[in-house]
């Protein structure tokens, strides 16, 4: 992203501003670079003072599973996510049976469906007194079989239906773009339907698809909600325990920069599988003909797509639907629309806060071209690969050594200790989110700024606007579409984000994702559905929007 915006830049020459105004840009980019830079120093700093006595307990009986839970989690997610993605990318952009276009969007609905409520969903519908054992027992007698949702092939399926669209939407625009030229030439090389796909189209497409799989990864990496559900014990749970279990901050640091090392070689193996490969749009004109499955095959494409569908949105929806309708009339009351407030007031909060930061780094990043800058918006992207709980460990013990200096500054002044004044505050959620989701808004952002031409600036100051004028009447109504995208978009992420919320929130500001925590935590599915609804529901517009612009392509229709 960052590279297509310099491009673009270099091609069309930004709107000169004021020097003053360059040098405030320039100051708010490198704060932007400084918020995700000193949280992760912290962390790192903490071995230089290691839990000796903790990691001797942690190394004698957690940490060799933590490690192989998290390299076999990461190798069957990647593995299902590469499959199901890349195949059903294939199947709709480049074949055509019954139902096609339906599933196009419908494979995309996943993405409005956290993984840790399909993980509750799957784990009160299909545990021993859920809805389906029951009716085996009361169908076979006690001689029914029995089964618990545990272990690593659930935990894997789980996840790979729940981020596989990342795969499937890159993949999916890498196939459509794909040019009839390039495939007519594959079939008169003698190539058939297998063989330009194994040859042509997944050689072309690879960048797209190593994209989609890192992103899986990633958000593999930085799942707390569903493995915990699922008990099964990765880095972020670990994390989760030693904070609130051990109560050891420095602990808990320790293995968020443990887990910031699979991060890094997540990003690593990405850079290594992309290598130099590009990906062009050789699409002109008409695209290329699809081919058409009839009969039998057409019916059993349909019913695949259909299945992955049912199993990681439908179904799992439906379920948690009937739970709340059942609950509502207990569940709906003062404390839960206080949590929908609570919610929505963090979410707001949070998106004026980072598409604010967005801003600043898009520009920074059309108007400077010196190597401080540079590094500092490429840190402020980094953000997003920044696991939840490890960005709340960082931004803790950050705020903590402030809270630290600021009482012993009072207490010399002769005032008692005031204890907690930056930790566990909700300046620290929102630095958090800043961090995490500032380039989920710079993407819309960046986007509507390259639409902003600078002739038309200059048009408007040759006709007598400036400052705040300029800003009201030129730069605001034509980045408003944007800006207003990567508020959603923001505002959505912020609603279903649970790891930073759950270990930075101040006492007793608990939101939809962290009851959902709590309920879940219980076992008690039914009342946990209510909030998850709301956040399915509140899922679906981005959703929405992400599936409008993919499918206006030109895909042949």
């Amino acid at each position: 992203m960052a590279g297509a915006v310099t491009a673009s830049a270099g091609r069309r020459r930004p709107a000169a501003i004021p020097p003053s105004a360059g040098r405030l840009l320039r100051t708010a980019a490198l704060a932007l670079g400084a918020a995700v830079a000193v949280p992760l120093a912290v962390l790192f700093s903490v071995w230089a003072a290691p839990q000796t006595e903790v990691w001797e307990h942690l190394a004698a009986t957690v940490l060799p599973g933590l490690v192989r839970n998290t390299l076999v989690l990461l190798a069957g997610v990647g593995a299902g996510t590469l499959l199901l993605g890349g195949g059903l990318a294939w199947l709709t952009a480049r074949c055509d049976f019954p139902g096609r276009r339906w599933l196009d969007v419908g494979l995309m609905l996943p993405l409005a469906l956290p993984a840790y409520v399909l993980a509750f969903v799957v784990q009160g519908t299909l545990d021993a007194a859920g809805p389906l054992q029951s009716a085996l027992r009361a169908h076979f007698g006690p001689a029914a079989p029995g089964f618990e949702v545990r272990g690593t092939g659930w935990v894997v399926a789980i996840l790979t239906l729940a981020f596989y669209p990342y795969v499937y939407l890159l993949a999916r625009q890498a196939f459509l773009a794909l040019g009839r030229g390039t495939l007519e030439a594959a079939r008169l090389l003698g190539l058939g339907p297998w063989g330009t796909f194994f040859r042509v189209a997944l050689p072309a497409a690879r960048p797209a698809i190593v994209a989609g799989l890192s992103l899986a990864l990633m958000e593999t990496l930085a799942d707390f909600g569903a493995v915990s559900v699922l008990g099964y014990d990765t880095f972020t749970t670990a994390i989760y325990k030693a904070w609130f279990g051990l109560f050891n901050l420095p602990a808990a640091a320790q293995l968020a920069s443990l887990l910031l090392l699979f991060v890094a070689l997540a990003l690593f193996g990405e850079r290594r599988l992309r290598g130099r490969a590009r990906f062009h749009e050789t699409a002109r004109g008409a695209p290329p003909p699809r081919l058409r499955l009839t009969g039998a095959r057409g019916w059993a494409a349909a019913a695949a797509a259909f299945a992955v569908v049912a199993a990681g949105f439908v179904v799992p929806t439906a379920q948690l639907v009937h739970w709340a309708w059942a609950t509502a009339s207990a569940e709906l009351d003062a404390r839960y629309l206080s949590l929908l407030w609570r919610t929505l007031l963090l979410g707001g909060s949070a998106a004026l806060v980072t598409v604010a930061g967005a801003l600043v780094v898009s520009l920074a990043r059309r108007q400077f071209a010196d190597a401080p800058t540079r590094a500092a918006v490429g840190l402020a992207a980094l953000g997003y690969a920044l696991p939840g709980s490890v960005l709340a460990v960082g931004v803790m013990m950050c705020f903590a050594a402030v809270d630290n200096g600021l009482n012993a500054l009072w207490q010399m002044a002769g005032g008692q200790r005031l204890g907690p004044v930056l930790g566990g505050s909700i300046a620290a959620l929102l630095l958090a989110y800043l961090v995490r989701f500032l380039a989920v808004a710079a993407g819309p952002t960046g986007s509507a700024l390259e639409r902003l031409r600078p002739s038309t600036v200059e048009a408007a100051r040759s006709l007598g606007a400036r400052g705040a004028d300029l800003l009201r009447r030129v730069y605001f109504p034509l980045l408003r579409p944007g800006l207003l995208t990567a508020a959603l978009l923001v505002l959505i992420e912020v609603m279903k984000e649970m790891p930073a919320t759950l270990l930075l929130r101040p006492f007793g500001w608990d939101t939809l994702a962290v009851r959902v925590f709590e309920f879940t935590s219980e076992g008690d599915w039914r009342r946990a559905a209510l909030p998850a609804v709301t956040l399915v529901l509140a899922g679906l517009p981005p959703v929405a929007w992400l599936a409008r612009r993919t499918t206006a392509h030109a895909d042949g229709d």
